[in-house]
C-alpha cells in the first residue's frame, strides 16, 4: 500500500458537512491527516466530487442469496400459471426458503468464490467497504467434509480481498432443522454435528488486515439450547462479534415457546448469548420484555428493511430497541437490492408507516447506523466508520449533482444522501487508502455486471 492524498469537495467530519477537505491516507491504510478549508487540491491528490462519508458497513449478508434476485418471484408466478400454486395465494419466507436451498445445493468452493467476488464488487460499487458475511454453507452436499474443512469460508475471504472490501466472516453454527429435529437433506452441508465440532473447525480460520473472524448462531431453532453456550463462549474468549437471527418469523417464536416455555430472546439471555459483542439480526417480532432484555444487555440489532419487506417478514420495533439501549446497524441480507443508503432510509420510512408519525431518526443518526455502529457490530470497533486521524482510510463519495441529489445546498448533504441518493449515486469507494471504485467503475473486478450474470447463470444451469 502506498500513501495517497484525497481532496474531498465536501466531507462528513465530526457530525457535520465540511468543504474542501484534504484527507491523507498513509501507507498503513489509515488516515494521517484531515484538513478542512483547503480550497485547492494539493499536488498529486485525487479529487472526490460530491459528499464523502465514512465507508458503509453491510452488517448482514448471505452472498449466495444474490443468485435469487428476481428468481423467486418468477417461479411463484410460473407456479400460479401452471396451477401448482393458487393464483393470488401468498408466498412466505418458508416458500422462499425452498428455492434458496436449491441454489445452495449447487455451490462449490470455486463457484462460491466467483459469485461472492462479483457480489462484493457490487457492494463496493454501492459504497460498502466492509461486509459481515453470515456464513453457514460449510460442507459438500450431503454433509461430506472438504479436504480443507474451511474451503467455503476461505473462498469468501479470498473473494472479498479480490473485490477490495473488508470482511467479517461470521462463521455460523447450524445443527438442526427445528426444535429437537435433525437437519434435513439440504441442511446437512450446514451442520458440523455439534457445537464443539463447529468450534474446532472455525478455530482454523485466521484474521488478517482485511479480515475478522466472528461467530454466529443461525437461530434458536437451528442450535439446540444446550449448545448455545459453547458458541457464545468461543466468541467471548476471543472478544469476537457474535450474531444471531432472532424472531424473524412468528412461527419460530411459537415453536420456541412450545419447546421451552419462553421466547427466543429469553432463551438466548438464559444461555449467556446476549451482550455488547452480540448482534441480533431482524428482531422483528419481539415482546416488550424481549426489547428490555436486549437493551439492558446492550445487544446490538441489525435491521434489514429491504429483505424484511421483500420476504413479507414485517416491520421490527427499531425505535423502541434503540431507546432501550440497543445500537442499530444495517444489512442487505438476501440482496433483494444492495444499497445501504436505501436500508437507512427504509428504517425511517417503515417506522413512519408503522406509527403514522415522522422524524424517528435524523439523517446523522441513520448515517451512524450505516457507518460507526455497523463497523462496531462487525468487530472493527473504533477503527472504522469515521473520517478522523488514526481511523482506517475507508471512504465513500456520493454524488450531489445527479437527478436524485441535485438542488439542495451542500450543507444538507447528509440529508440528501440518506433521503434521496441510491447506490447509483456512489462515485468513489476507497478502502485502506486504495481507490477501489473510481467514477463509478470498479478498478479491480472488470465488467462487474457480466461477472454477476455469468456466476449466477452457472448456478441456474442456463
Amino acid at each position: 500500500m502506498t500513501a495517497q492524498t484525497y481532496w474531498a469537495e465536501h466531507a462528513w467530519v465530526n457530525g457535520s458537512v465540511r468543504s474542501d477537505v484534504v484527507i491523507v491516507a498513509a501507507a498503513n491504510g489509515r488516515i494521517a491527516a484531515v484538513v478542512p478549508g483547503s480550497p485547492r487540491p494539493p499536488a498529486g491528490s485525487v479529487t472526490l466530487r460530491g459528499l464523502t462519508i465514512p465507508g458503509l458497513a453491510n452488517a448482514h449478508s448471505h452472498a449466495f442469496h444474490r443468485a435469487l434476485r428476481g428468481v423467486v418471484q418468477a417461479e411463484s408466478e410460473a407456479g400460479a400459471e401452471a396451477g401448482t400454486r393458487t393464483a393470488g395465494a401468498p408466498d412466505s419466507f418458508w416458500t422462499w426458503r425452498e428455492v434458496m436451498y436449491g441454489v445452495a445445493d449447487r455451490l462449490t468452493p470455486d463457484s462460491y468464490f466467483a459469485l461472492a467476488r462479483a457480489v462484493y464488487a457490487e457492494m463496493a460499487m454501492a459504497g460498502i467497504t466492509c461486509v459481515g458475511e453470515f456464513h453457514y454453507l460449510h460442507h459438500a452436499p450431503g454433509g461430506a467434509r472438504y479436504g480443507n474443512p474451511n474451503a467455503m469460508g476461505e473462498a469468501l475471504i479470498a473473494a472479498a480481498a479480490e473485490a477490495g472490501i473488508r470482511i467479517t466472516l461470521l462463521d455460523t453454527c447450524y445443527l438442526s432443522s427445528g426444535f429437537g429435529a435433525e437437519p434435513n437433506e439440504h441442511q446437512l452441508r450446514f451442520s458440523d454435528g455439534t457445537a464443539e465440532a463447529w468450534a474446532e473447525r472455525v478455530s482454523g480460520l485466521k484474521s488478517d488486515g482485511n479480515t475478522r473472524i466472528g461467530a454466529a448462531i443461525h437461530s434458536v431453532r437451528a442450535v439446540p439450547a444446550d449448545q448455545l453456550a459453547t458458541v457464545a463462549g468461543w466468541a467471548q474468549e476471543r472478544t469476537a462479534p457474535l450474531h444471531v437471527h432472532l424472531s424473524e418469523q412468528t412461527a419460530e417464536n411459537d415453536a420456541c415457546v412450545e419447546a421451552h416455555g419462553f421466547t427466543p430472546t429469553r432463551l438466548l439471555a438464559d444461555h449467556g448469548v446476549l451482550g455488547p459483542e452480540t448482534t441480533a439480526v431482524h428482531a422483528t417480532h419481539l415482546t416488550p420484555g424481549d426489547i428490555r432484555l436486549l437493551g439492558h444487555a446492550a445487544t446490538g440489532v441489525c435491521m434489514c428493511p429491504t429483505t424484511e419487506r421483500d420476504l413479507a417478514d414485517g416491520i421490527g420495533p427499531a425505535a423502541e430497541l434503540q431507546s432501550a439501549g440497543s445500537p442499530l446497524s444495517l444489512g442487505s441480507d438476501s440482496h433483494a437490492v444492495i444499497d445501504i443508503l436505501e436500508e437507512a432510509r427504509a428504517m425511517e420510512l417503515d417506522e413512519r408507516l408503522r406509527t403514522r408519525a415522522r422524524g424517528h431518526w435524523t439523517a446523522a443518526r441513520l448515517l451512524r447506523a450505516a457507518t460507526v455502529d455497523g463497523h462496531a457490530a462487525l468487530g472493527w470497533g473504533a477503527e472504522a466508520g469515521r473520517i478522523e486521524v488514526g481511523a482506517l482510510a475507508d471512504l465513500t463519495t456520493v454524488a450531489l449533482d445527479s437527478v436524485r441529489t441535485a438542488g439542495p445546498p451542500p450543507r444538507l448533504g447528509a440529508e440528501t444522501a440518506v433521503f434521496a441518493a441510491t447506490n447509483a449515486d456512489v462515485r468513489h469507494t476507497v478502502v485502506g487508502g486504495r481507490h477501489v471504485v473510481r467514477d463509478g467503475a470498479h478498478q479491480l473486478v472488470p465488467r462487474v455486471p457480466q461477472a454477476l450474470a455469468e456466476s449466477i447463470e452457472a448456478l441456474h444451469g442456463r
